[in-house]
């Protein structure tokens, strides 16, 4: 009787060793993964700052895309005169 009681405190044991021993395990990778993802967060918010520009660069720079495109239409028909 005393060496069944003995074999399951033992088996208590282990199993919390061994569930501790895991706990730990996956405590280092999520330590792993946190820096890995404020690392991932910094780059992000870098490229967000540098990019933050380009909405009004867009806005200005579109007009002026319309009126090259404009010109180009009058080059590509002068052009085709020229060919013909």
């Amino acid at each position: 009787m005393t060496l069944r009681i003995f074999l399951t405190v033992l088996e208590i044991v282990l199993l919390v060793a061994v569930l501790g021993y895991f706990l730990n395990r996956i405590s280092i990778q999520l330590r792993s993964i946190s820096r890995t993802l404020s690392k991932i967060t910094f780059g992000v918010r870098a490229v967000e700052t540098q990019c933050l520009v380009i909405g009004p660069a867009v806005d200005q720079l579109n007009p002026e895309l319309a009126d090259v495109a404009a010109g180009l239409e009058q080059v590509a028909t002068k052009a085709e005169r020229l060919a013909s």
